[in-house]
């Protein structure tokens, strides 16, 4: 596969580990990197978009292969690992760099994100209204090298033991089906 038949989506759903963790286990995803999106100041540090003195967001820019996970189904995964329905608040996360957001690449994503909102927000899945936006022309810049891979890394961790791996294997118990080869449904995430 190359390069040219890949596609992207920015997602930002609170903390980019926990997001970057689950889509790491995505049949059809073959990349993952934390980054930041949605700001007014280009190259954010984390402490600046922790201090939310940026705009930016924690996002996670996810490379896939269209033919093996279509975008709408990476956006259904996206809304059930994070609470959509709380505005810049990821549990005990609070902030706009923490807001429930999708960040468009092309007109037909931007389409296909409002078609599954409105799914989503229709389903009664989610006992409140999504308060996910839709942000477009929004530049993205890569995470710090520490945050990449973060929760692979560092399992340990308390923040990673606390709120990633639960994250992580409730992903992986509902979306058995869709899992990379070799990774395992239930039990240690590593």
């Amino acid at each position: 596969m190359t390069q040219s038949q890949l596609d992207t989506a920015i997602l930002a759903g609170g903390c980019f580990w926990c997001i970057e963790a689950v889509f790491l286990d995505v049949q059809g995803v073959v990349d993952a990197e934390s980054g930041y999106a949605g700001g007014e100041r280009p190259n954010p540090t984390y402490q600046e978009v922790c201090n939310g003195d940026t705009g930016h967001a924690e996002v996670v820019k996810v490379t896939y292969n269209p033919e093996e996970i279509t975008y709408a189904d990476l956006l259904r995964i996206f809304f059930s690992v994070h609470d959509p329905t709380t505005l810049n608040r990821q549990g005990a996360d609070v902030g706009t760099q923490y807001r429930s957001a999708i960040f468009p690449l092309s007109d037909t994503q931007e389409a296909t994100a409002r078609a599954v909102i409105q799914e989503i927000d229709t389903s009664g899945i989610w006992d409140a209204p999504l308060v996910t936006t839709i942000e477009t022309d929004a530049e993205y810049y890569k995470a710090e090298a520490y945050h990449q891979r973060f929760f692979m890394n560092n399992p340990e961790q308390g923040y990673c033991t606390a709120v990633v791996r639960p994250k992580v294997l409730k992903f992986r118990k509902q979306f058995a089906d869709r899992l990379k080869p070799g990774v395992p449904q239930s039990g240690p995430a590593f």
